[in-house]
Order: structure tokens, then sequence, then C-alpha cells
């Protein structure tokens, strides 16, 4: 099995794509060993430097710190997902299929959720990253950037200029989108 990688505009953060699934139930984030019984996730957030792991349909990227370097890093990682996938696994993360509930927002919600959903996060999902919608409050949208978008330096540019200009294009009562 080839197992590609892609880097990303956040240094710190490596997308590794094993051309398998790799989440059935959306995105995950893990920031240490202890949040996961899962054991590939486990043995990764395991080797030294590594600070986060995010889970796509098709990617993850892993995330370490500024000191580590990738070449310690990523032969490893590499190394666990040909074994997983080789005994036969289909997905790290394999849950139910459940659409999320978007009936407990409003028209102003719904059409931000959907404009983040059809032009942002695929955007996002290339350079490694998820984004998702948190709460529309007094004309400010926050969202939450997780994977390769945490702690990128681009990150902050990215989402004013991009998202929020997107966001206040298309949905007039937006004014400001703020990330947690």
């Amino acid at each position: 099995m080839f197992i590609q990688t892609q880097e990303t505009p956040n240094p710190n953060s490596l997308k590794f794509l094993p051309g398998k699934g790799v989440s059935n139930d959306g995105p995950y984030e893990f920031l240490n060993k202890d949040q996961t019984e899962i054991p590939i996730l486990k043995n990764i957030l395991s080797i030294n430097g590594v600070t986060g792991i995010f889970l796509s349909s098709d990617f993850l990227s892993i995330n370490k710190t500024q000191d580590e370097k990738w070449e310690n890093i990523k032969h490893l990682v590499i190394s666990y997902l040909n074994e997983y996938y080789d005994d036969g696994n289909k997905f790290i993360i394999n849950k139910n299929l459940e659409l999320d509930d978007h009936t407990k927002y409003g028209e102003i919600e719904n059409k931000i959720i959907k404009i983040l959903e059809t032009k942002i996060r695929p955007a996002v999902a290339r350079d490694g990253g998820d984004i998702t919608f948190k709460e529309f409050k007094d004309g400010k949208v926050t969202v939450i950037l997780k994977g390769s978008c945490s702690g990128c330096p681009s990150s902050t540019l990215t989402l004013k200029q991009g998202v929020q200009n997107l966001l206040c294009h298309y949905i007039p009562e937006v004014k400001e989108v703020l990330a947690v």
C-alpha cells in the first residue's frame, strides 16, 4: 500500500492520504492519547513530538511540535497506517453515518452552515484541516478550526479574507467571523 503525504500551509502539520477510508462518521480531532481507545491513534499520539491528529473521510493530518523534524515522525505514521490497513481494517473511525440535525438552527444559521459545508470546507480540507460552525450571534459567526488549521500562521488571513468575505457577500447579516 502506498500512503501519500502532502505539505500543508502549516509547517507543523502534514497530511497523510492512505487511499482508503479514514472516518465514516465525520471529522474528529484528538490532541492526546487519553482521548481515544483506538490503538492506532494511541500509537501515533505516542510518537515523540506529535501534538494532535485530525481525521476526515479520506485523510489524516498530524500536527507536531516546532522542534521535532518530520523525518523522525513520518515513517512511523506510515508504518502504523500500513499495518492497520493490511490487517483488513476499512476505516479508523467506523460508525453509522448520520446527518447533522440542522433543524435546531434558524434560517441565517442554516445558510451559514450550507456555505461553510459547500464552498469553504472542501478548500480547507485540501490543506488538511476542517472548519465547522459553532454559533451566530450579533452579526458574528464563530467557527471551529481543526487539523492543519489549528495554529497555522496563515489561518487568520484565510479566516478574514476568505471565510469572512465569502459569508458577508452571501449573507448581509454576517459582519465578522471569529475562530475558537
